[in-house]
């Protein structure tokens, strides 16, 4: 005999069901409360029973802002993107300002270090030749998320 419910006599808006639907999510990887409630809000019409659900899920440490944050960092980090474009994405993720500032600055991230790698790997260390190239070059970077004071000394 197993302790979980028989999904077919759930109702299709009951809290079990919910509750169910959001523990399927968070086993695959870790979730910002606000990517559960979009996703959640697609499957059942009753928003107060899917934010008491994630409510209880967050009370029970199942879910958690600050670990996906720190997933998501270093992921990101990994793949050589910026702080800047880090912080963009946490934002449109649901994460509180605060705690994108806690975790930025709480990690051991090199982004000196990590413009220079994303530097060379993309021009295959071979220097700019001219303003032009600079420029294409800065603009790169940017778009990686990283600050002008993490790789104008490379250009």
């Amino acid at each position: 005999m197993t302790d979980q419910p028989d999904l077919s006599k759930l109702s299709e808006t009951s809290p079990a069901a919910i509750r169910i639907a959001a523990m399927d999510l968070l086993t695959r990887r870790e979730h910002s409360r606000r990517e559960l409630l979009m996703k959640l809000r697609k499957r059942f019409e009753d928003e107060e029973l899917i934010l008491e659900q994630l409510d209880r899920l967050a009370n029970e440490n199942l879910q958690s802002d600050a670990r996906y944050a720190e997933s998501l960092v270093r992921q990101r980090y990994n793949r050589g993107q910026g702080p800047l474009r880090i912080r963009q994405e946490m934002r449109q993720k649901g994460i509180a300002e605060a705690d994108i500032q806690a975790i930025l600055e709480a990690g051991d991230f090199d982004w000196f270090d990590s413009a220079s790698k994303v530097l060379a790997r993309k021009f295959d260390g071979v220097p700019a030749s001219d303003i032009k190239e600079k420029a294409r070059r800065s603009r790169f970077m940017q778009y990686r998320g990283f600050a002008t004071e993490h790789f104008q000394d490379l250009l």
